[in-house]
């Protein structure tokens, strides 16, 4: 770990010189501070901000990045985090990442420089190897999703298990065509959810249709689904990969009368255990995974030299209501079936 004294060597100043320029002093010419500044970056010295909080007497900052702060389920993992930073006399500095990547690298190490002692993130970029330089002196922990180009610990839920539970639900039940409606493949979490639904069709002595795998945002949804329904072969269920896109779908099928169609939401959400008919979740319990993150990163500050597992991966379960019915029968077409089975047994000419 590079410390204040190494830059101070390096520079050929005293550490306390280097603190000087660190704090904007004006006792400090243009010349020292250029060779401050060169040592710095020479050694890639981050100065620990933590420590500098603890001095004016401040509490320290736990910074957390989610993509989206008006999403239930990353709204329960924030305050999970917060219950366990009050605790550890830590305020929390929350922000959210949005949906470009390219800005992902700027808003999170604006959190850092701001005396932040502690980072959980969910990243939404293909690399987080910017990250690398700042573990000298901030405990990073990654939820919900893995890091990419870096090493630390994470937290997520068992999201192909929790789509092939899903799945497997539905063609006990009796469905065969069963959509599966994401907001992209891009997105970690989506993908292995994605992985999960097409384990269970194959496994089901089936293959994913392309048709049935539909894309969009949670507004976008009513557009897909009216889209699918409307086809020569539409499905019978729909499996959602998260809530908010649920919430749409759910509100779709009653809009248009639909009670046919079976659907299975991947995350709970508020009132879905009350609608009619009520919904069935694969429920991720973002609290657990909250508190999780927040724990082994607290442990980490208290004891830095302790091995802990790195990728930690939390089990989901299906709850079952209304929503995931067997497909509802046509009597027409069951009346039609019949007789083209007598027909072809000979026993009605």
């Amino acid at each position: 770990m590079t410390t204040m004294k190494d830059v101070a060597r390096l520079a050929g100043v005293s550490a306390k010189t280097v603190s000087r320029v660190f704090n904007d002093n004006d006792y400090v010419s243009a010349d020292v501070r250029e060779r401050v500044a060169q040592a710095m970056q020479q050694l890639n010295y981050l100065p620990n901000m933590a420590a500098r909080s603890f001095r004016a007497g401040k509490a320290p900052l736990l910074a957390v990045a989610v993509p989206d702060l008006a999403d239930p389920f990353f709204a329960e993992i924030i305050q999970a985090i917060d219950q366990d930073a009050k605790v550890h006399d830590y305020v929390l500095a929350v922000t959210s990442l949005g949906t470009d990547p390219s800005r992902e690298q700027a808003i999170v190490e604006a959190l850092l420089e701001h005396q932040a002692g502690g980072l959980i993130v969910a990243p939404i970029s293909a690399d987080q190897s910017y990250l690398a330089k700042w573990l000298t002196q901030t405990t990073v922990v990654f939820v919900d999703r893995e890091p990419r180009g870096l090493s630390a610990d994470l937290f997520v839920e068992d999201d192909r298990a929790g789509a092939r539970m899903a799945v497997e639900h539905l063609l006990t039940r009796g469905h065969r065509r069963i959509a599966f409606v994401g907001d992209s493949d891009e997105v970690v979490t989506t993908h292995r959810r994605l992985e999960g639904y097409r384990e269970a069709i194959a496994m089901g002595g089936m293959t994913a249709s392309s048709d049935l795998l539909l894309w969009g945002e949670p507004a976008e949804a009513r557009e897909l689904v009216v889209g699918v329904l409307g086809s020569e072969e539409p499905p019978t269920a729909i499996l959602s990969s998260n809530s908010r896109t649920a919430v749409e779908i759910f509100a779709t099928l009653q809009q248009l009368g639909r009670k046919d169609v079976a659907l299975v939401s991947f995350g709970d959400f508020p009132m879905a255990s009350v609608l009619s008919p009520s919904v069935t979740v694969v429920d991720q319990d973002p609290s657990r995974l909250g508190h999780a993150a927040a724990e082994r990163l607290f442990a980490r500050l208290q004891h830095p030299k302790r091995r802990f597992r790195r990728r930690n991966v939390l089990d989901v379960r299906l709850v079952e209501r209304e929503s995931s019915g067997p497909p509802v029968r046509d009597p027409d077409r069951d009346a039609q079936s019949k007789v083209e089975s007598l027909v072809a047994s000979g026993r009605l000419a």
